[in-house]
């Protein structure tokens, strides 16, 4: 995979996340930011939690990425995501600079 600057990734996951909840009826027209949280922001349900990490994982072609690093915590799940943290743990993954 060629280097990917932080900017990339997170185009990436904004644009998955786009694909994703794009006919949905989410009211949120905040912009997506490093701060939108996956629950509290987007209303997203656990099942919607699972679709985004499948298709971050279909984008990048990478079904080995670690994601219960940052949706566990103490062996249980976390009550929000956040897009920074994220795009925190795929620059991590792919050696991303920036």
């Amino acid at each position: 995979m060629t280097a990917m600057t932080r900017d990339q990734v997170f185009a990436d996951v904004v644009k998955v996340l786009t694909d994703l909840t794009s006919d949905w009826d989410v009211a949120f027209d905040g912009g997506f930011t490093a701060e939108t949280g996956l629950v509290s922001d987007l209303s997203f349900e656990s099942i919607d939690v699972v679709h985004f990490v499948t298709a971050l994982e279909e984008h990048y072609q990478r079904r080995d990425l670690p994601f219960q690093d940052i949706l566990m915590e103490d062996g249980k799940y976390v009550e929000d995501i956040h897009l920074g943290d994220v795009v925190d743990f795929l620059v991590k993954q792919f050696g991303a600079q920036g």
